[in-house]
């Protein structure tokens, strides 16, 4: 076997370990080394632990080459120093390292995917943080700031080169440009050479490549002519290498007629100007502040609540363009940019440490955001040109936004968090006050302009009521820290923070309803922010009508918090968190140990176990399914099994042996399942196993319309009703402009749901919902009206929607339904729905 280096990250919170090991594994275009997670608690906390961390570098060593261990925060540091006295690894190099846990691992991963030594794939990790480190040494000599680049071999660009340049055109040919792979090859072909390289675009200046992230950002599309020039002793060669790559397409789809047409004509956005509407915008209307309600807003985070409105001040400033900086203070105020960056990202992690998982994973990437080289040396680069340091700030972050609004669709949504950093490092160069949450221990409606990642994080949900921007969609993270959080929260509300209405605000979560100082009537429609009985344990209607309230859990933590939530078992266990991140798939003993926690905390309860649902936007290393057109429609869930046949079966085996072990009484379940063939396939290999309650999940049209015959093999069904509205309205799920058709509400949805539903009641089989759907308390009542038998939901939704069903009796429910399905319209759907439940 060859000898390759193993990888070891060692973190506080697992979901960003697992995040930033996806997006490295995902660059890796072949081969990738084993990277090994030792990240959180064992019971799925936040947090390190030295054995496990000695264990990770356990199973790291057996790759031969020696293990690198990169580590966040530091408490990690300690456990990872400890982990090497408990650590069974003979004489097997084990090297700590400073560098960033994301850019660093990236790095490392693509170096030592390579076959690259310890030694060169630790160095290729420290690399990112190169031009930081030389441009302080520099810094305290005199020197230049920009005179040394990631990886120290290469001079500014005045100074003179020691070996001539290489300088080639190339064409770019593969279908999908320069995305994450084709970057990752280009890096790898850079790293470990004595060479600095440069793109540049036709008719724009050559931008230096320090890692992926600039090439990224570089958005060179198929057709597009780019001029490509290193300098150093290897740059013939590197520069030979890369000819290769371009021509070959990197190795992916090429349309010969489209990669053969002239380059693509490309212009920069200036960050100040007007942009042009986007198709969000441009079907949501302005908000009126008539004392009624706004339009156009969203709804993305259930709840009614009314309260005092707390307005976020005013956001940072564009700074002002001059006055030119001379020549011989343009080192000093280059210095500046570094210094106030790197005052951010402490700051970030700082309030990292302070909040939960998920706030944690995106306070840290706003921290690795203020930490990118490439950003800050394109600010330094205006500086170089005589731009004060705030405005080259302002336009360098700006215009890396914009490249990313640009291609749209989710990753639009992430420049807002380039321009939060933005805007905290010119505050930090300016000395004003920072971006972030007003000073109160009231509660109140917060509204704003657009909530930073980093605010969100931080939102008591004692104090804030509810959150309302005019700004972003339904997968910012906004949006997911608000559900998170449990707050009720609104966005895309135009108005609503630069023209207030009223100093109280009425906020519908659900179906985006603002009310600007709402009438008595109206406050007397939501209850005054009383508490919600708690669950009794049993979900049924005012008549009786049992309707067992499920957990939805990913994890041994949240298994723990449905159960003190006192749910009725388990209807959605996802497994698929188990295998994300990974190079090589878990072992079968791995998979029993993790579902054991699962099912140790439910004895004598159902536990639903869906196999594993990755692809689309849940990519896997090791089920290579090439590049998709449309990721949601391509392979996904039970799929995957066709193209590494025995996953499905070792992860049945895993399942089978751990219900064995355990109390629960354990279902099991496939996701994207379209036709009765697959059912029946699914349902022979579980109970071949033991596995005595099979069902699959109607995702698909196709699977609700063929419900009756889906029961003539399977036990039961349960609907995931975010996919069957994407499928059934054909609206991606994760594009903001479709949000309105990306409804539940939608009737067609509902009487899909229905049918399933019928077909259920006729031969007595299950039909549970395990969507977001189930969540809405309204909704959980319509769904109970079309059939549902079993409703399951994040465990801090059950009191809200079993004190929901508590309050109508089963043939409301049906009445709500009949008169969903017959809507024209979600508005009009829910009106009636509220009218008969309420």
């Amino acid at each position: 076997m060859t000898e390759r280096v193993g990888i070891v990250v060692v973190s506080h919170s697992a979901p960003l370990a697992a995040a930033a090991a996806e997006l490295a594994l995902e660059m890796t275009p072949s081969n990738p080394p084993r990277v090994v997670l030792a990240a959180g608690t064992a019971d799925g906390g936040t947090g390190t632990d030295a054995m496990r961390v000695a264990e990770a570098i356990g199973e790291a060593a057996a790759e031969g080459g020696g293990v690198l261990v990169l580590m966040d925060l530091g408490s990690a540091v300690l456990s990872a120093e400890m982990a090497l006295e408990f650590a069974d690894i003979g004489d097997t190099p084990v090297r700590l390292t400073s560098a960033p846990i994301v850019e660093g691992l990236l790095a490392s991963v693509v170096t030592a995917a390579a076959g690259a030594s310890l030694d060169a794939v630790a160095a290729e990790a420290l690399g990112s943080l190169g031009a930081k480190r030389a441009h302080l040494i520099n810094e305290e000599a005199g020197a230049d700031p920009g005179a040394a680049g990631a990886t120290g071999s290469a001079g500014p660009e005045d100074a003179p080169p020691t070996q001539p340049d290489a300088t080639v055109e190339v064409v770019v040919r593969n279908r999908d440009g320069i995305h994450a792979r084709p970057a990752a090859l280009i890096v790898a072909a850079l790293a470990g050479r004595d060479a600095v390289l440069r793109i540049a675009r036709t008719g724009e200046e050559a931008v230096r490549v320090g890692g992926p992230t600039g090439l990224l950002a570089l958005g060179a599309r198929q057709g597009e002519t780019l001029t490509l020039t290193a300098t150093g002793a290897d740059a013939q060669a590197l520069i030979d290498e890369l000819a290769m790559l371009f021509a070959d397409g990197f190795g992916e789809p090429c349309d010969p007629e489209v990669a053969a047409a002239p380059a693509a004509t490309t212009t920069r956005t200036d960050p100040d100007a007007a942009k042009p509407a986007t198709p969000a915008e441009k079907q949501l209307p302005a908000a009126t502040h008539s004392g009624g309600p706004l339009a156009g807003a969203l709804g993305v985070s259930p709840g009614r609540v009314a309260g005092r409105v707390v307005r976020m001040p005013n956001p940072i400033a564009a700074p002002p363009e001059g006055p030119e900086i001379t020549e011989e203070y343009r080192q000093a105020e280059g210095s500046r940019v570094a210094q106030a960056a790197d005052a951010v990202a402490e700051a970030l992690r700082h309030r990292a440490a302070r909040a939960g998982e998920t706030g944690s994973a995106i306070l840290e990437a706003g921290a690795a955001i203020a930490a990118d080289e490439d950003l800050r040396e394109s600010a330094r680069e205006r500086v170089r040109a005589g731009a004060p340091a705030a405005r080259a700030v302002w336009d360098a972050f700006g215009a890396a936004a914009d490249t990313l609004r640009s291609l749209g669709g989710r990753t639009a949504e992430r420049a807002a968090d380039i321009l939060d950093v933005r805007a905290r490092i010119v505050a930090q160069l300016t000395e004003q006050q920072p971006p972030g949450l007003p000073d109160t221990d009231e509660p109140y409606v917060l509204v704003a302009h657009d909530l930073a990642p980093a605010d969100t994080a931080l939102l008591d949900p004692s104090l804030c009521l509810a959150l309302v921007t005019e700004e972003g969609g339904p997968t910012s993270h906004t949006a997911i820290l608000a559900r998170g959080r449990g707050i009720p929260a609104v966005v895309a509300a135009r108005g609503a923070w630069s023209e207030p209405g009223g100093e109280t605000l009425l906020v519908d979560g659900a179906s985006g309803e603002l009310v600007w100082n709402p009438s008595p009537e109206q406050l007397a429609s939501i209850t005054e922010r009383a508490e919600t009985p708690p669950f009794d344990g049993a979900g049924r209607t005012a008549d009786g009508h049992r309707v067992p309230l499920l957990a939805n859990v990913g994890k041994a933590s949240d298994g723990a918090e449905g159960a003190r939530a006192l749910a009725e078992g388990v209807g959605l266990f996802r497994t698929e968190f188990c295998f994300l991140g990974r190079a090589e798939e878990p072992s079968v003993e791995e998979q029993i140990e993790i579902y054991r926690r699962v099912l140790a905390a439910f004895p004598g309860k159902r536990v639903v176990v869906r196999t594993l649902d990755a692809g689309s936007d849940k990519p896997l290393a090791f089920v290579p399914s090439g590049e998709e057109e449309n990721p949601a429609l391509g392979v996904r869930g039970l799929r995957t099994s066709w193209i590494v046949p025995g996953l499905l079966d070792r992860q049945l085996d895993a399942i089978a042996a751990a219900a064995s072990q355990e109390a629960a009484e354990v279902a099991v379940m496939a996701p994207m399942v379209a036709t009765v063939a697959e059912a029946a396939d699914f349902a022979e290999r579980a109970r071949a196993r033991g596995l005595a309650h099979v069902g699959v999940m109607i995702e698909t049209p196709s699977a609700a319309l063929l419900a009756n015959r889906l029961f003539e093999v399977i036990d039961f069904v349960s609907l995931g009703t975010n996919d069957l509205t994407q499928y059934t309205m054909a609206a991606d799920r994760l594009l903001g402009s479709l949000a309105a058709l990306n409804d539940p509400w939608q009737p067609a949805v509902v009487e899909l749901i229905g049918r399933a539903g019928s077909a259920g009641a006729a031969v007595g089989g299950g039909v549970g919902v395990c969507g977001e759907a189930a969540a809405d308390p309204l909704l959980a009542a319509v769904l109970v009206g079309a059939g549902a038998t079993s409703l399951s939901m994040a465990a801090r939704a059950i009191p809200a929607v079993a004190a929901q069903l508590q309050k109508v009796t089963l043939e409301q429910c049906r009445q709500a339904a009949a008169a969903v399905i017959s809507a024209r319209d979600t508005a009009a759907a829910r009106n009636a729905a509220a009218a008969i439940l309420r």
